[in-house]
């Protein structure tokens, strides 16, 4: 056999299996512990606090708050879903905790609330259910998979869930400055931080406790295993480690597709195709690599449903359509940019990877979302690399504005799961 063709064949393959690995298998029902869909039918997945949807999914240990969980079903039908949840570690792995340990009265809950789509073009079902409630309640706190399944069938996966429990047993104290060194200080941001145990014993800081921070509530480039830098009987100090300095980045990008009348900032065309699916051309973006920076609000990469037309109820009159990304690019690199945001749930897959456009010079991409407000980036991803970055597209500026997340998890000697001692949420702009 031709040596060329058999290295040719297995370099096709190893490139195969590379991308296959960044994608998700839709019809995979294999668990993954992070927020995942895992049916291409499956839309608009959410999982926030209940009194807005911007909110994170975080919960005060035996407090009042509720989450919801939401989502739209677009073969229109009715169908059996429930939930149910795993208690993980700090590193989303499962505890093994039993149910039992870690929840009191119901484990699993049937989604009862669920209303067909009105004045839609696109049909579908939404399901919607709330908790914790009265005969469902967590015992522990710390990180938690929500996970819906079919039929009662727990095989059968729909959406996996991320959320956190957490009770305040110490006291976190935080900032954002420049960080320093070279031109790092102009394109990044480094958080110091010190933890206040006045009142609760933590044993061993390097063996026992893990500090996990978070980027505008993504998890993609979330940095762990954060050591102290000074240690006191009653106070730890974290503030040279250079794993808790961030790029900067820069403002989200964004769009309004809340009404498909009338174009709004960011749109070029609203049209409707044979099958009166509506298709939304978005301006043409521009690379800000080497722009100045300019702050403007922005949601820092999320996303709210609404529908400006009609809209009394818009979980189920906002109607779905095909929004097309556009970013201008000399010539084809090696690697891939991909459209990045909660409306992708912070994930690199095939169904946001951008392709290369020889006659229009560019990269382009398709998403088919539900109407309102999106926040979105740019980020690009090496060969061979597993975090992307978004320096090519976006820049890099220390005077962004960003959230922050510090996450404290702490392991009783005699215990055998991580408790979640502090969350610390501040922002870089709002000092």
């Amino acid at each position: 056999m031709n040596f060329n063709k058999i290295y040719f064949s297995f370099l096709f393959l190893l490139l195969a299996f590379r991308l296959l690995s960044q994608d998700d298998y839709v019809n995979d029902n294999q668990m993954r512990y992070e927020d995942w869909t895992y049916k291409p039918y499956i839309k608009t997945a959410q999982l926030h606090e209940s009194t807005f949807d911007a909110n994170p999914a975080i919960l005060r240990f035996n407090g009042t708050e509720q989450l919801e969980l939401s989502f739209d079903d677009l073969e229109a039908d009715k169908k059996d879903y429930s939930i149910a949840f795993v208690h993980c570690d700090a590193n989303w792995e499962p505890s093994n905790l039993m149910s039992s340990e870690f929840m009191n009265g119901f484990y699993e809950a049937n989604i009862l609330n669920f209303n067909f789509s009105t004045n839609t073009i696109q049909k579908y079902t939404h399901y919607s259910i709330l908790f914790p409630q009265s005969n469902m309640q967590f015992s522990k706190t710390g990180n938690y998979m929500v996970f819906v399944y079919q039929d009662n069938d727990k095989e059968k996966i729909i959406i996996t869930k991320r959320f956190m429990i957490y009770e305040d047993k110490v006291t976190v104290v935080a900032n954002v400055r420049q960080a320093i060194g070279n031109d790092e200080q102009y394109e990044k941001q480094h958080i110091d931080f010190n933890i206040i145990n006045s009142q609760y014993e933590l044993t061993n800081p390097f063996t026992d406790m893990k500090v996990i921070i978070t980027q505008n509530n993504r998890w993609d480039n979330a940095v762990n295993n954060i050591k102290p830098t000074f240690t006191e009987p009653r106070q730890l100090t974290y503030s040279l480690d250079d794993k808790s300095t961030f790029n900067g980045g820069n403002e989200f990008r964004f769009f309004d597709s809340r009404s498909l009348r009338t174009y709004t900032e960011r749109v070029a065309n609203i049209t409707r195709d044979s099958s009166y699916t509506y298709h939304i051309e978005l301006k043409t973006d521009e690379l800000r690599t080497f722009k100045s920076y300019s702050f403007y609000n922005d949601l820092n990469g999320g996303f709210l449903i609404k529908n400006q037309d009609l809209a009394t109820n818009p979980d189920i009159e906002a109607d779905y359509a095909w929004i097309h990304f556009f970013l201008p690019y000399d010539t084809q690199t090696s690697g891939n940019f991909y459209v990045l945001g909660k409306l992708t749930e912070w994930r690199l897959n095939k169904s946001n990877r951008m392709t290369y456009n020889y006659k229009k010079m560019g990269y382009e991409c398709d998403l088919f979302v539900k109407q309102g407000y999106y926040n979105y980036t740019y980020v690009f991803l090496a060969d061979e690399k597993k975090a992307a970055d978004e320096t090519l597209s976006e820049g890099n500026h220390w005077e962004t504005e960003n959230d922050y997340t510090i996450y404290v998890y702490h392991r009783q000697r005699g215990t055998y799961y991580d408790q979640l001692v502090a969350i610390k949420r501040f922002n870089s702009f709002r000092r």
